[in-house]
């Protein structure tokens, strides 16, 4: 559209940036990170800078977390987030609850009908496990017993047993993450199959760079290209629920107590020593290798969701039962 420059003479509006046109949709810790920070390394690429813009899941937007680049609102907003895009890149992002959103599939279809969508899922009672730990990790779960924070679900149903800060009490229901059947098919509905890669995080873990290629080979660009790979965002458990809810506080703010110390930390070192010092006062103090599993609660689980996965075997037209070791559980 015409517009008048500063000088008076007419000019044109700089272009709009673009919506995405790729959404890697989750699960959470089944490799979205990884996937992430392989990707966007590719010259045909680009990811923003900042992983989980979360701006097509409206179940989020009760309570966002603060954060220093902000959680988009409006379209112009989210839009913002991919204006360093390069002409011919394909543009994407990871925000890996749309998967469990029960809103975003037909929010993307609305923008960007030709989306391609790439999942991934994670054997139920080891995803469900490491998301305790990440929620824990985040400041979104308190009880650090993982078997007692799945008897809650029905007390958090009824709006109980909430932590005062948790940002989004829904994802607290754990049990609403592994329908995965569902939410596979609210995308398939919204794109079509073809537009839909679903991968599996244990083939991930086991041959990263053949994924990698795979999805490249999805995404029409150069799957030759050289690949680096790694592990990104591992599973950690936090060694003290006070001294996380402390360096938390210091994070964001909860508190006048936390206030008064964000606001010394703030008046005595720049933004990016505080981000490091922060940081690695998590790895040293908070965080420690996550505890081993307890077995009979994995084996409690996987009874539980062995009709999924034999639903989602069926649906996909592979045998993860036998993959997943659900078949001899009996």
């Amino acid at each position: 559209m015409a517009t008048a420059s500063a000088s008076g003479a007419p000019g044109f509006s700089a272009p709009l940036a673009p919506i995405p046109d790729f959404f890697i949709v989750g699960h959470a810790k089944s490799g979205t990170t990884a996937l992430y920070e392989m990707l966007r390394v590719h010259p045909q690429i680009f990811l923003p800078t900042s992983k989980e813009p979360w701006f097509f899941a409206s179940e989020l937007h009760e309570r966002t977390p603060p954060r220093p680049e902000g959680t988009p609102r409006t379209l112009e907003e989210y839009r913002a987030w991919f204006a360093d895009a390069q002409p011919g890149q394909r543009v994407g992002e990871a925000s890996v609850l749309y998967l469990w959103s029960r809103t975003a599939a037909a929010a993307i279809a609305e923008v960007q009908p030709e989306a391609q969508i790439i999942a991934l899922l994670r054997e139920p009672a080891s995803f469900l496990r490491s998301l305790h730990l990440q929620l824990i990790e985040t400041y979104v779960e308190t009880e650090q017993d993982f078997g007692r924070a799945l008897a809650l679900e029905e007390e958090r149903r009824q709006g109980r047993q909430i932590p005062k800060h948790t940002y989004w009490p829904k994802t607290l229901l754990y049990s609403e993450h592994v329908r995965y059947a569902e939410q596979l098919r609210r995308y398939h509905e919204a794109f079509g199959r073809e537009r839909v890669l679903v991968l599996v995080y244990e083939d991930f873990r086991a041959d990263n760079e053949a994924t990698v290629r795979r999805v490249l080979a999805f995404l029409e660009v150069d799957d030759s290209v050289q690949i680096a790979v790694g592990e990104a965002n591992p599973s950690v458990r936090v060694r003290s629920q006070r001294l996380n809810e402390v360096v938390h506080g210091v994070s964001v703010g909860h508190g006048p107590l936390s206030r008064a110390a964000k606001a010394g930390v703030k008046a005595l070192t720049p933004q990016r020593l505080r981000r490091r010092a922060l940081h690695g006062a998590q790895q040293r103090l908070v965080y420690a290798p996550p505890a081993p599993a307890d077995e009979q609660l994995m084996r409690e689980l996987r009874l539980r969701y062995r009709h999924e996965v034999q639903a989602l075997g069926e649906y996909m037209g592979r045998d993860l039962v036998t993959l997943w070791g659900y078949g001899d559980l009996d």
